[in-house]
């Protein structure tokens, strides 16, 4: 079993200009399917992660396929240096 991993890139309307402001990671969970599966799942996905209003906007940069036990590097990072997980990649389904 895997999982699916997407990630994002978010920017902040500043009036005169976008700026970049980072990102998420997603999980779709519980994966059993192959390559075109998952391509599938991500564009179903994408209505639930994608934003575009005059504030705001988030876009799919990646997807992949990662092992049940992946960790982001950002809960890696976290996990090295607290102990645990704080903030975890959002689940989506």
């Amino acid at each position: 079993m895997a999982k699916i991993l997407i990630t994002t890139q978010t920017y902040e309307n500043y009036g005169y200009r976008w700026k970049p402001k980072g990102g998420s990671d997603y999980f779709i969970t519980n994966f059993k399917g192959d390559f075109e599966a998952a391509t599938k799942e991500v564009i179903i996905a994408k209505d639930q992660i994608e934003c575009n209003n005059d504030m705001y906007k988030e876009y799919i940069l990646n997807w992949q396929l990662v092992p049940d036990d992946y960790l982001t590097s950002f809960e890696q990072d976290q996990l090295d240096h607290e102990g645990f997980i704080r903030f975890p990649a959002k689940v989506i389904k």
